[in-house]
């Protein structure tokens, strides 16, 4: 008890300073997150396309994976707007072939051969589709396309607000990418909640990035994606 009173004490006469400390972290928090969304935002600059008719012709798209179902078990609407945008790239002739990325740790979660499913089921040939089990995160699907399968530009798929930090996570380790982005879910609470998700996300990018150097989980063995006529 006399620990706890010393401590209680030591705090009681220390908490305009601590109180200080707190406001300047919480400050210099915000500040780095705000910094870090900017940056994300220059690198992506011009290389967002949100059309069939106006994103540039690639070889390989790098699908980046999602959950087919919710934690609830219903269907999840980031899958599917996902895997209909990648299906309509291949159908009109914007890729050839489909790289889906995505996690696949845990028996009984598969998120690239559900994205092949998917996509076999909307007229894509299994042919043209290649599954990375290793995609553990935005950051692991990026640098895996380029170190194990062997690409040197692509186009990326995901939702608008996803695409920023996968384009500079692509810049920043020597992939030359464009992106492809599904449509934003328009319902409010799914939009505050995933943007302010994303915003985190885009300061522990910027840690990964230049602090922390991260790598993937898995970085081989190498898989290059060969191109035939089988895939188009």
């Amino acid at each position: 008890m006399k620990n706890l009173h010393r401590i209680y004490n030591w705090v009681r006469a220390r908490r305009l300073w601590i109180l200080a400390g707190l406001a300047v972290l919480a400050v210099g928090s915000a500040g780095f997150i705000l910094a870090a969304d900017r940056v994300c935002h220059n690198a992506a600059r011009n290389k967002i396309f949100r059309s069939t008719d106006s994103v540039p012709a690639r070889d390989v798209a790098l699908v980046l994976g999602t959950g087919k179902l919710t934690q609830q078990g219903n269907p999840n609407f980031h899958f599917n707007q996902r895997m209909d945008a990648a299906a309509r790239l291949y159908h009109e002739g914007k890729v050839r072939h489909l790289l889906v990325s995505g996690d696949n740790h845990v028996a009984g979660y598969d998120e690239p051969g559900d994205m092949r499913d998917a996509l076999v089921a909307a007229g894509v040939p299994a042919t043209a589709i290649t599954c990375d089990y290793a995609g553990f995160r935005t950051l692991d699907s990026i640098v895996r396309a380029k170190i194990v399968f062997g690409l040197a530009r692509c186009t990326i798929v995901s939702e608008e607000f996803h695409c920023p930090r996968a384009l500079w996570i692509a810049q920043q380790r020597g992939l030359d990418a464009v992106a492809f982005a599904a449509p934003d879910l328009q319902a409010i609470r799914w939009t505050l909640r995933v943007k302010a998700r994303e915003q985190l996300a885009r300061g522990w990018c910027a840690l990964d990035l230049y602090l922390l150097h991260r790598s993937p989980k898995f970085s081989g063995p190498k898989e290059p994606i060969v191109l035939t006529a089988s895939t188009l």
